[in-house]
């Protein structure tokens, strides 16, 4: 039987995940679509040529008793309620990030989970589900390196708009980093320190570009975390792990070596949707199987949604002050143990 979904938000990311549910997962049926666009819903479903409900609002939609999950796509905003709407009504959620824009509104929702008792809430941090960085949690989990002392990383993007500030770089770029290095090492973080290098010419007046985040965890591991969103030159990912006995490295992107005219060249991405589309398809069907299989989603947590809110605060207010900042999670519920998921 197919889980039946209801989509909340059918801008980009929204109409990308109802198509890879429709025509290239299994398990998975668009039943019910809203947005506060209506023109937009119409439109996906004739898009798609989806047998769906279009919905006036995310309320109606969640009402529907053959809506069995919620995938939110909206305005990260407009998270929290639907979110928090959805679990109370008993549905799975697969939330986009951020899971809500503040670490009360997650702590909202985790509230409302536990009281539900059992997980409902998937966060669609999709790098946990790439490749490449599983291989290197392998790493790291079979000691091949012995302990990670220090992580070297960082986030680059062709070009930012005029609407992407300075903040936006921790809350719409960093925030990947923030939660698939914490998966990586499994360490909880401690504090963050922001450095602003020398402004690229690239950059507008409302954004300081590049960006340069110290981040200590519990256990002393620290990372250094370059943003530079204008670097011209293409989207580039990179994640190098320095450990007691070796170093481990993120792979590159495959792409074809060319030799040609006195050069050897490989071409770069310009566009993270490329860079992760196979981490996107993969993180939908284990929520849709491990629904089946489990009647839990095993994927980032509504905790994990947490602690990406708490430390991104932390990071914004370091942007502001330029002061070593403290991250201060509160206690893990037993809820959320990784003894708990482990055995799941």
């Amino acid at each position: 039987m197919s889980l039946r979904f209801g989509v909340v938000g059918t801008g980009a990311i929204g109409r990308e995940h109802i198509n890879r549910i429709t025509n290239r997962l299994s398990g998975g049926k668009i039943v019910a679509v809203t947005d506060v666009n209506q023109e937009s819903a119409k439109q996906t479903v004739e898009t798609y040529q989806l047998d769906a409900v279009i919905y006036p609002d995310d309320q109606a939609l969640i009402a529907d008793e053959n809506v069995d999950a919620v995938l939110v796509t909206s305005w990260g905003p407009a998270h929290e309620a639907t979110v928090v709407a959805a679990v109370e009504a008993g549905k799975y959620v697969f939330c986009e990030k951020p899971l809500a824009t503040t670490a009360a509104g997650c702590m909202r929702i985790v509230k409302a989970e536990m009281k539900q008792g059992k997980k409902l809430v998937q966060v669609g941090f999709m790098r946990r589900y790439d490749s490449g960085y599983i291989q290197l949690k392998q790493v790291i989990e079979n000691n091949e390196i012995g302990e990670p002392l220090m992580i070297h990383a960082a986030h680059r993007n062709q070009a930012a708009g005029e609407n992407y500030v300075t903040e936006t770089a921790v809350q719409d770029t960093l925030i990947h980093e923030i939660d698939v290095l914490h998966w990586l090492v499994n360490d909880d973080y401690k504090t963050v320190q922001v450095t602003f290098p020398r402004k690229t010419k690239n950059a507008h007046e409302k954004l300081r570009d590049p960006q340069l985040f110290t981040i200590e965890t519990n256990n002393g591991i620290v990372m250094n975390v370059e943003v530079f969103v204008n670097c011209k030159y293409g989207y580039d990912i990179q994640c190098e792990v320095v450990g007691e006995d070796g170093i481990a490295k993120l792979p590159e992107f495959p792409s074809v070596v060319m030799r040609k005219s006195e050069r050897l060249s490989t071409n770069i991405l310009n566009d993270w949707k490329y860079r992760f589309m196979d981490a996107y398809n993969v993180e939908i069907q284990d929520f849709i199987d491990s629904i089946a299989k489990s009647g839990e989603p095993q994927g980032p947590t509504s905790w994990d949604g947490y602690i990406a809110a708490v430390t991104s605060d932390a990071c914004v207010k370091a942007q502001q002050t330029g002061e070593k900042e403290p991250i201060r999670l509160q206690e893990r519920p037993a809820f959320y143990s990784e003894e708990i998921l482990q055995n799941n």
